[in-house]
């Protein structure tokens, strides 16, 4: 996997959040020194990867003048975040990826942007995104290969960590919109238990699918932002020693879609994992999963109609042929089907939780394979759109390079509302990897 430290200017940018953290508590930087070095990367790269859809400078360093001149707000403070231009910012433009809201003003932040805030983030720009969230792909480029597709729909934001312009980004998942994205680029890639991170105030959700996600380039910063945004303390990343991780292991009922790096990269990490003293065996989610899967579009379609019913009824022909697309299905979902595909949910929510009781993480394809070179076209979430469905945080670990040396992720997912407790066992895999890999 390509070191993109080199790709741009390098100063204070290249610095993790916990790493400038630490500096600025020490007064060894300040905020201001943070921000300007991330612009200045963003300036020099922004023409390649258009990961951003608004960045003023003035207003970022004049937020990080004002952390530099006060009392510390929280773990966020004086640490820029990208912020995904589907989440409201009063300050600056939040256009969702659409023609339709030019240079549009709202009059409050979504509730996680406020949170972040509170929490003494500097929001440094709007990150580039497809049309309400929508899987359409942006312009926004791979930065580990231009040519490649970033993963969508959070491109701008995964792109703008990726390439050191920014520490922190948020992101949202329907399908796979943050898994997705942080394998093909090397990133973290954090999707909590549904409703594990600030929700509200977002114009376009999709109300019982739609998760908040984030970016970072290390598991402490994914912590750190974690816990910024719900105002805790960040979580302990190490298990009890001995801890005897139950594995299973994941393919579900698209494993005949792998690519070949997806298949070597779940076998790898078996492998290492059963070597490291996990007791590690195949799982094959209860038949109510795949039922629900069954009904997935038919929730799918509906909410989105329903969040987007003003700009559909107003300008259907300025919305992209996805959302024309949603919108003339979910003429086809009368409300009792929709119920039903909510009530299948419910029922295989409950049976992956009963299954789920055998084992401590599962580890499973994060994509198809590597990125692929088709930018006109949406990959697709096959990989992770059942565990949004059924509400189970996941993290992509950037663990490994396909056979074209771009980024490869493993998926790791673990148990309803046991968000910490993922986190820490995917520093114990990622450790396990790579005492394997380097040995």
């Amino acid at each position: 996997m390509t070191d993109l430290r080199e790709a741009g200017p390098g100063g204070l940018n290249l610095l993790s959040a916990i790493e400038a953290r630490a500096k600025l508590d020490r007064g060894e930087i300040t905020s201001q020194a943070l921000v300007r070095d991330c612009l200045t990367r963003i300036a020099a790269r922004e023409p390649d990867l258009d990961a951003w859809a608004f960045v003023d400078p003035d207003l970022a360093l004049e937020q990080a003048r004002a952390r530099d001149n006060e009392i510390s707000r929280g773990l966020l403070h004086g640490i820029p975040v990208g912020i995904k231009d589907i989440y409201d910012t009063a300050d600056m433009p939040t256009e969702y990826g659409t023609t339709i809201y030019p240079g549009h003003r709202p009059s409050a932040d979504s509730t996680w942007v406020a949170a972040l805030r509170d929490a003494g983030a500097v929001i440094l720009g709007k990150t580039r995104t497809t049309e309400f969230a929508n899987p359409v792909p942006t312009t926004t480029r791979n930065p580990h290969d231009l040519d490649c597709a970033p993963g969508a729909s959070s491109s701008g934001s995964v792109a703008a960590v990726a390439d050191y312009m920014t520490p922190l980004a948020t992101g949202s998942q329907t399908g796979g919109s943050v898994i997705l994205p942080a394998a093909h680029c090397g990133l973290y890639g954090y999707k909590p238990s549904f409703d594990g991170l600030p929700t509200g105030g977002v114009r376009h959700a999709k109300p019982s699918i739609d998760t908040p996600g984030l970016f970072a380039r290390t598991l402490d910063d994914v912590a750190l932002m974690r816990a910024a945004s719900l105002g805790q303390s960040p979580a302990a990343l190490d298990l009890p020693a001995g801890a005897g991780l139950r594995v299973g292991v994941c393919r579900t009922e698209y494993w005949p879609e792998a690519l070949p790096e997806s298949v070597s990269t779940l076998a790898s990490a078996a492998e290492i994992l059963a070597a490291a003293g996990a007791t590690v065996s195949d799982i094959e989610p209860p038949a109510e999963v795949s039922q629900a899967m069954a009904e997935f579009s038919n929730i799918l379609v509906t909410e989105d109609s329903r969040a987007i019913a003003m700009e559909a009824r107003d300008h259907l022909d300025q919305l992209n042929e996805w959302s024309q697309k949603s919108v003339r299905e979910a003429k086809d979902v009368s409300p009792a089907q929709y119920e039903n595909a909510n009530a299948v949910a419910e029922v295989a929510r409950a049976a992956m939780t009963k299954t789920m009781e055998d084992f401590d993480v599962l580890i499973t394809p994060a994509t198809r394979g590597e990125a692929p070179r088709d930018r006109a076209n949406m990959e697709p979430s096959l990989f992770n759109r059942i565990w949004t469905l059924m509400y189970l945080p996941c993290l992509s670990l950037p663990a490994f390079t396909g056979p074209s040396g771009l980024p490869v992720g493993l998926q790791i997912v673990g148990r309803r509302d046991d968000d910490e407790r993922l986190l820490a066992m995917g520093r114990w895999i990622e450790q396990r990897i790579a005492q394997a890999t380097e040995a």
